[in-house]
């Protein structure tokens, strides 16, 4: 017996675990997951898998095709939190059942080849990933799309909105728009919610940094995580929605990571810390600017060069476009700066300690499938590097005070998730590289999202034009 085998076992026997939950990632970035009685764990499970229709999950298999594996990793094991008769759940990878290979468009093969090709390059041996990811807290909501309506609503008790609704009683206390950064209670209603959230982290196995409330009214919050490897990051943060969205539940709440969903206030972000280290040295912190090595300004040189390309996976939903506008501190600027968070990319300064230099690309949201956003930001920087790309010039003035010709001189983010997706087919070449992405995943993803996103809302006529041309 495999001694990680039999740990997964020894957990399942101290837990009196009578169920096992498989989970796996779909194409677009959502956990996929089906279980069986607890008899089924064996170690034979870790080397022949359990098969699966995957013609039934986006983006995959055609029908004719559709048989799929998926096989286990032990170490992601942990009791689930959640579920009511003793489960034990274990993250997979996806084979396909003829050649025994990891399937091409498996995200978390996609992020392991990314990882072993960061080893092969020579320029470290580990790269650190830190997201924060931002989501809101709703009460309630309510959406639908036909051929001759469609609406949304959505409602919450800390919803500026319910200032004047007869609450019975209403006890006031509703961050304004754009001013829920860090109140204490009772403005932050949802403070023991989070730390329960965080608490339910801490208990599966995640490191957690904080909590708190965001900007936006209407229960926008911030829990971070620490950083971590790659591919156990982006695990970490499928879990930390898992846990989040369930004990919203609990709570009769509704949670959402969609990044603008409320008009005229801030949207939620994904800003990605990420750092290259060899040896258990770190190999961002220098001489240079803001104390970065010149390794670190290759880096950002490749994110800023691929960023177009980049963001039709970092942000890859046609919502996410509706946050990077000018005005909801979305940093829309395609620049690197140590302190001006309209940039790009931005140089943390919280710490001279050399440990804790480290780059933030802070154009990502959370509607992205981590495993494929992580590897893309890897690739580019990584091509930064072996291009010596010249990052230019830093951004420190503040945006709002330069001139529309200084302006003009700095581009900007793409204006919707067409135009990155058109990117994305122009420059995908550093993506290729070690084989970590290949031509059916770029081609795959831009045809998905066309298809699937893009033209259906392109197709849909919006409740706003009803305003602007009804009585045309």
């Amino acid at each position: 017996m495999s001694k990680s085998f039999a740990n997964v076992k020894k957990l399942a026997e101290e837990h009196g675990a009578r169920i096992l939950d498989l989970k796996f990632m779909d194409f677009p970035g959502m956990w996929q997951h089906f279980s069986t009685p607890i008899s089924l764990l064996t170690e034979d499970l870790f080397v022949d898998g359990f098969g699966f229709d995957g013609s039934s999950i986006r983006g995959w298999q055609a029908i004719h095709e559709s048989d799929m594996l998926v096989i286990p990793d032990a170490s992601t094991a942990l009791i689930d939190p959640f579920m009511k008769p003793a489960t034990l759940s274990l993250v997979c990878d996806v084979y396909d059942p003829l050649t025994k290979e990891k399937y091409s468009r498996c995200p978390r093969n996609i992020a392991q080849k990314a990882e072993a090709y960061v080893r092969t390059s020579g320029v470290a041996d580990i790269v650190y990933f830190g997201p924060e990811a931002e989501f809101f807290i709703f009460d309630d909501v309510r959406f639908d799309q036909n051929e001759h309506s469609g609406y949304y609503f959505l409602d919450s008790v800390e919803g500026c909105w319910n200032s004047g609704k007869d609450e019975g009683p209403n006890l006031g206390y509703k961050p304004r728009y754009k001013e829920g950064y860090f109140p204490v209670p009772p403005t932050d209603a949802f403070h023991d919610m989070r730390s329960e959230m965080l608490l339910t982290m801490e208990d599966c196995g995640l490191e957690v940094e904080c909590h708190h409330h965001e900007v936006a009214t209407g229960g926008q919050a911030e829990i971070d995580l620490k950083f971590g490897p790659l591919v156990k990051t982006a695990d970490s943060l499928l879990l930390y929605k898992y846990i989040i969205k369930n004990t919203a539940r609990k709570y009769g709440k509704t949670v959402t990571f969609m990044p603008k969903p409320l008009y005229n206030d801030n949207g939620s972000g994904m800003h990605v810390h990420q750092s290259l280290w060899r040896e258990g040295q770190p190999l961002f912190a220098g001489s240079g600017y803001a104390g970065l090595s010149d390794m670190a300004l290759h880096y950002i040189g490749g994110i800023l060069k691929h960023a177009n390309a980049l963001i039709a996976l970092t942000n890859p939903t046609t919502n996410s476009f509706k946050r990077l506008v000018p005005g909801y501190e979305a940093p829309v600027n395609l620049a690197y700066s140590s302190r001006n968070r309209s940039a790009a990319c931005r140089i943390p300064v919280y710490s001279d300690s050399p440990k804790s230099k480290r780059i933030e690309f802070r154009c990502p949201d959370p509607s992205c499938n981590p495993y494929l956003a992580f590897s893309a930001m890897l690739m580019a920087g990584l091509d930064g590097i072996a291009n010596k790309i010249d990052p230019g010039e830093p951004l420190d003035k503040d945006i709002y005070d330069m001139s529309p010709e200084e302006l003009a001189d700095v581009p900007s983010t793409p204006a919707s998730l067409s135009d990155a997706l058109d990117a994305l087919a122009a420059d995908h070449e550093f993506l290729l590289r070690g084989d970590v992405f290949t031509e059916d995943v770029i081609e795959t993803w831009i045809g998905y999202k066309r298809e699937n996103e893009v033209d259906q809302m392109r197709l849909r006529p919006h409740p706003y034009e009803f305003a602007l041309y009804y009585d045309i």
